[in-house]
Formats: structure tokens, sequence, C-alpha cells
């Protein structure tokens, strides 16, 4: 597939640039007359979303017989009609934005999947390196083989689980199976973020890929590296050439070199993560660079919930270190691979003593938000009164050794 690039050397591009750079993309590929699917991030990320729906628009509506989306969601709640219209910059009504049907993934209701292959014993152990040794059923949102060609439109960034976030990762967990997304987060967790976090390759990432490979349909990429103040260069091809190339510059942009250990980060997070399920990741940038014995403060007074997919669950299990799951595993066993996974991450990397029953995290992991005291003790986190903290105060504090960051979550922190 042919595939191009568009980078500013220096600073942003321009809407323009980036409008035309869509336009001649979508003129490279043979969509008329096709029945197109665009899958797309949800509110969790930052990505120039109206921007791409308004250029869609007006470069496909008149040419392909159809021009839909998919929301990637994962396992993350749906978003109604008015979410989906601050997303893509117009009126949603019952699903419908213009001539376009914009569709939810729904990983949790069977009807909606389709098995399409199975990754077998031997070849996740090989892809795994050996860390996974079972079959792994391969389910995705029926819906995209009404179409004929799908197109993946999303950012790249440092993740916790996949090394970095993008290309395939939109099928895969994206509109995947809950066989899927629970086993390739849990091998995540065997590997841990501390240690996959802004890797490019990844065992996690040849899952997704060799996921991917059953789908038989012809699929592109529009990859794109943002932060919250503009476009710093989009990528055109196949999901895996447009998603390694958009890494490369990601690498550059998203990973922030220190140069020493703090003993103490605020991460304040954006209001667009609403849940400690995805405001986590403000753990996960910043773990690296707390020093062994510091303390990890989530900053977000507006977050009141666990998460509001799997907050029951993980009340019952508890936030903990890897080990405490592994040498309790007649315990935790039956529970969703995913909710430990993520349970792993946010506590962070550490070791526990079955015969004493002594956990020991490398850093604790506090949090100031609007859960309260009472949930936090229960759920193995520190707590802190958010309304004690003003960031701005703290900002003078880092020959105290105190770093704070704000808008955490999308960019990763490393000393060195």
């Amino acid at each position: 597939m042919f595939s191009q690039a568009l980078i500013k050397e220096i600073g942003y591009l321009t809407e323009g640039e980036v409008r035309d750079f869509i336009h001649l993309g979508l003129n490279t590929l043979v969509l008329k007359d096709q029945r197109v699917l665009v899958l797309i991030p949800d509110g969790t990320r930052t990505m120039p979303l109206a921007l791409l729906f308004e250029q869609l628009q007006a470069s496909l509506s008149s040419v392909v017989a159809a021009l839909d989306f998919l929301v990637a969601l994962g396992t993350h709640p749906a978003m109604d009609d008015q979410q989906i219209s601050r997303l893509l910059g117009a009126t949603v009504r019952n699903g419908i934005i213009g001539q376009s049907q914009v569709y939810n993934h729904t990983w949790d209701s069977p009807e909606t999947l389709r098995e399409i292959g199975v990754i077998s014993t031997s070849e996740t152990a090989a892809l795994t390196d050996g860390r996974m040794n079972q079959p792994i059923r391969v389910q995705v949102n029926r819906r995209i083989f009404e179409y004929d060609h799908i197109l993946i439109a999303g950012p790249v960034f440092p993740h916790e689980v996949a090394g970095f976030s993008g290309g395939n990762k939109y099928l895969f967990p994206g509109i995947s199976g809950p066989d899927t997304i629970n086993l390739t987060h849990w091998l995540g967790a065997l590997l841990t973020s501390y240690h996959v976090i802004g890797k490019a390759h990844t065992p996690v990432r040849a899952i997704i890929d060799r996921a991917a490979s059953f789908i038989n349909l012809p699929k592109s990429c529009f990859a794109f590296v943002v932060d919250k103040k503009g476009v710093a260069g989009v990528f055109m091809g196949s999901p895996e050439k447009a998603w390694a190339d958009a890494v490369a510059l990601s690498a550059e942009q998203h990973i922030i070199k220190t140069g020493r250990y703090y003993k103490q980060v605020l991460a304040v997070l954006p209001d667009m993560y609403e849940d400690l399920w995805v405001g986590g990741k403000g753990m996960y940038k910043l773990e690296s660079v707390v020093q062994a014995g510091g303390e990890l403060i989530i900053y977000a007074p507006h977050i009141r919930a666990i998460s509001p997919t799997h907050g029951e669950l993980i009340k019952s299990v508890g936030y903990h270190v890897l080990d405490y799951f592994l040498k309790r595993w007649e315990v935790y066993q039956d529970y969703p691979l995913g909710v430990l996974a993520h349970a792993t991450h946010v506590k962070g990397v550490g070791t526990y003593d079955l015969n004493t029953g002594e956990e020991k995290p490398r850093i604790t992991v506090t949090l100031a938000t609007g859960i309260s005291e009472d949930v936090c003790q229960s759920i193995n986190l520190g707590y802190q009164d958010p309304n004690l903290i003003n960031p701005v105060n703290w900002e003078g504090r880092q020959g105290e050794g105190v770093l704070v960051v704000y808008d955490a979550g999308e960019k990763l922190y490393r000393v060195q």
C-alpha cells in the first residue's frame, strides 16, 4: 500500500496542511462506490477528530456508497449523542450525523461479535516469549463485514499495555471481544507497564498484529502524533506502516527525559479522564521517575468513580502488585484478566511475600480525587484531600524533589 507522511520539524502543522494531507491520502485509495467504515477513538484521547470528520465528509461523501464511524471503545462506556457531537464537532441525533451513522462498540454483547480465528497455543507461546501458553479466540465487531474498506484514524502515544497505542490496536482491543481484550491486557500486566511503556515492538503488539491478520478486508490508517497544542505529524498507509512511522515521531514528541528521580510527583489530570480506569494513565506515564519509596499523587478532583464498567469488580479485588495476584492465583483466577491487569498497572511494580502477607510496592500511589478516603483505603490506595492541594504552590518545590506535571497521562517521563 502507498504510504506517506507529513511532519512539522519545528512547531505544529496548520489545519490547512492537515486537511490537504488527508485529502491527498484518501485520493491514493480506491474508494469509489465503496462502503467505508472509519474507526475512531473516544473522548479519552487527544485527537483533532472534528477536523478529520469534516475533511472525510468533504473528500468522500460524494464518492463512496457509505461513510460511517465506529468508536473503538474497548471496554470504555458507550458515548451518547451529545458526547459524540462534541467529539466530531457536528450535531449527532440518534447516532446519525448528516448521511453518516456513528456506532459504539459493544464488547460485552456476544451477538455483535464474530469469531474470525484462533491464535493457537504454540503460536501464542512463540509470540509472547513463553509468557502465555493458551489459545486466543479472536473476536471482532461483526459490523465491519458490512463494509468494503476499514479506515483507522487515531493518535499514537506511549501505552502501558502495548508499548505504543494506535494502528491495529483500534481493532484489538478497540473493537474486539472479551477474550482478546482480557488476554492482551493480562500479557501487558505480566510484562509490567514499567518495562513495556514506550517500547515499539512488544509481545502485546505482536499478538495485536497477528489478530488483525485474520481480517481479510482492505485496511488503511491515518496515524496522528499530537499533543494539547497541535498536530506534529500525520502518517498514512497500512495500519502497520503508518503506526511504525508514527511511533518514531511519538518517541521524540511524547517521551520527556528528566535526568533525575523525584521523591514526590503530582500528576494533574485533564478533564477528559472521567474515572480512575482511564485516569490511571497519570500513574503509568510517571511511574519510572518516582524514586523507590517515593509517592505519586493523582490529582483529579473531578474524578468520582473508579470505573462505570468495572468498578464493583475492582472494589472486590483492590489494587495490588502483580506478585500479589500470581501468588494467590487460586483466589483470583476467575476474575476478568483485564481487571487484574488494570489493578497491577495502577499499583505499580513491587513484591509480595505469601508467608508474611507483606506487600511492598516500589512507590506509593495516592488519590487526590473525588473518591472518598474510605473507598481509597478499601481498594489499597492512599488518600489525600484534593482541597488541600494547590498545584501552583507545588511548582516551586523542585529543589525538594517534587515534580508537578499538568495534563498528565499522555507524555511519558523517563529519567534518561
